[in-house]
């Protein structure tokens, strides 16, 4: 009988220690499976770029011991909210966020706040709330005046016919990018060099060496692209059935991005009147790489999303620590000036391709061919 009241009291102080004995954790940070540290949030999965950017989060993230979970928007403003509304409950202490509208995305980064959730604006500013804490970006207008100065770079003589496009309406970059723009072709137009072919409410404006918002808003409504091929080749198409032979031959073309790039210079290269053309991009996408390698399209704007990845975990890491993160300048988001961390942007063309992208580790060699 004593050796089964032993036996019961063993197991009595098994269960009792056990039950005591805290739960396993899911990382160096401890915490439970439902844990986050660190919530991110993207665009869409359907856009090579932002595929891009995930790609260059998880290497990131490799190195750091804090937890973290990436979500996609797919272009929904509602499923934005939706994201981190669900990264909130798993007690994230800073979101990494870009927009799919800037505007939209304020009730998703003013709930964040009211957590105590320190906000990283990524890449494209929120606008219209002070509910931002810090905005990681390229130089947006420095990627505008790249793809002007390429074009003015490209031109010789008088009224060589200019086609401008531009990004979404809903995001602020594409107005920053076209400001970019603007102050480097808006001379070239008031000279004679480009004559603007596509954009009524540009040609009245062409005058204005600076454009104020809504200036800016009128040319963006009738040449945007929404950031999308098709709409892109759509309005491109549309823009060359309404002109007339003379407003083609040897063309040049400010295009917003990449992926819009190509359906532009398809579009144009389809259409027998237009002798040649040149295209500005931005992002380094590989199928442009490829059109710029090919002679398709003139030039991208490349901007390395590992340092602008890398910028943004070491902001992040830096606000856990409960440091405030170093910055370089400030945005208005028309509530406040947002500190910001900037990137510098580097102009590729044909003949940099390989040192640019390739050389420096970015892509490799074999994703191309004729690579020179």
């Amino acid at each position: 009988m004593r050796k089964l009241i032993a036996v019961f009291m063993a197991f009595a102080m098994f269960f009792a220690v056990t039950a005591c004995s805290p739960a396993p954790t899911t990382g160096e940070t401890g915490g439970d499976s439902n844990t986050v540290d660190v919530g991110i949030v993207l665009p869409t999965k359907d856009e090579p770029r932002w595929v891009q950017d995930e790609t260059r989060f998880n290497e990131a993230l490799a190195n750091t011991d804090y937890s973290v979970e990436i979500l996609f928007s797919q272009g929904s403003s509602a499923k934005e909210k939706e994201n981190v509304d669900a990264l909130i409950a798993k007690g994230i202490k800073v979101l990494i966020i870009c927009p799919q509208d800037g505007g939209a995305a304020a009730s998703a980064v003013e709930a964040a706040r009211k957590e105590g959730i320190k906000v990283i604006a990524y890449d494209r500013l929120i606008t219209g709330t002070d509910a931002v804490d810090y905005y990681v970006t390229f130089d947006s207008i420095a990627v505008g005046e790249a793809q002007a100065k390429y074009l003015v770079d490209q031109a010789t003589g008088k009224d060589n016919p200019l086609y401008l496009y531009a990004g979404a309406a809903s995001d602020n970059n594409a107005f920053l990018f076209f400001e970019g723009a603007w102050n480097v072709l808006q001379p070239k137009v008031a000279d004679g060099t480009f004559v603007i072919k596509n954009s009524g409410e540009a040609v009245a404006l062409q005058g204005n060496a600076k454009l104020t918002r809504d200036e800016m808003s009128k040319i963006i409504g009738q040449v945007t692209t929404n950031w999308d091929f098709n709409d892109a080749k759509n309005r491109a198409e549309a823009n060359l059935t309404a002109a007339k032979a003379a407003d083609k031959g040897d063309v040049f073309i400010l295009a917003p991005n990449d992926g819009t790039a190509r359906a532009i210079a398809d579009a144009f290269a389809a259409d027998t009147a237009v002798t040649s053309y040149k295209v500005t991009g931005q992002d380094a996408e590989k199928a442009s790489v490829q059109y710029i390698i090919d002679g398709k399209q003139s030039m991208t704007v490349f901007k390395d999303v590992r340092t602008l990845v890398k910028d943004s975990i070491d902001m992040a890491v830096t606000l856990l620590g409960g440091k405030d993160p170093q910055t370089t300048g400030a945005y208005n988001n028309g509530k406040i000036d947002v500190k910001a961390k900037q990137t510098e942007v580097i102009v590729v063309k044909s003949e940099n391709v390989k040192s640019a992208l390739v050389d420096s580790g970015y892509y490799p060699a074999s994703d191309f061919t004729n690579l020179k």
